[in-house]
């Protein structure tokens, strides 16, 4: 996911500030693709700039709305059709694993005890915000929980795997 097709997919129902782009970042999406306000503000003047999103209203203190164009809303469509999602195939935390053996296996055990520890803290983070987020009938609320529970089911079975390999790694017996 690039940030330039969260901001039109964000977009693609209703206009919007940077500002309110932001919220919806730190409530939402930044579970899955975070981005800084720095970031938001350069992309919308990209994607402004590139006749993807026009600017519809002004306000004060340089405050702008934006909405998505027909070239915006083609470019979203491709990438959600056309552009194949990138798969993560690269983990630090799975490369160590690996070599876990040239450790003592108390330290083997205490490394796959903290990552139980760390997707345990991420299923208590995003169940802190299902419980937060206002739900209703609107499409990224309805898309939010699909996503929402990808990563608590994903969460859970990294603790459950972490929990288990600890398991698998005893002292070795004489």
């Amino acid at each position: 996911m690039s940030l330039r097709h969260a901001l039109l997919g964000l977009l693609a129902n209703r206009s919007a500030s940077g500002y309110d782009l932001l919220k919806a970042f730190e409530t939402s999406l930044a579970n899955a693709w975070p981005a800084t306000q720095s970031q938001v503000y350069g992309e919308l003047g990209k994607l402004s700039a590139d006749g993807l999103l026009d600017v519809t209203a002004e306000g004060p203190r340089g405050r702008k709305e934006y909405s998505i164009t027909e070239a915006g809303r083609a470019e979203l469509r491709h990438w959600l059709i056309e552009v194949e999602p990138e798969r993560v195939r690269r983990s630090s935390m799975l490369l160590r694993v690996f070599f876990l053996d040239t450790l003592a296996p108390e330290e083997a055990q205490a490394y796959l005890g903290a990552q139980a520890r760390a997707a345990s803290g991420m299923h208590a983070g995003l169940r802190e915000v299902e419980a937060n987020v206002e739900w209703d009938d609107s499409p990224l609320s309805v898309y939010g929980r699909v996503a929402l529970e990808y990563g608590l089911r994903m969460s859970q079975m990294q603790r459950e795997w972490a929990e288990w390999a600890a398991d698998q790694v005893a002292a070795p017996t004489d």
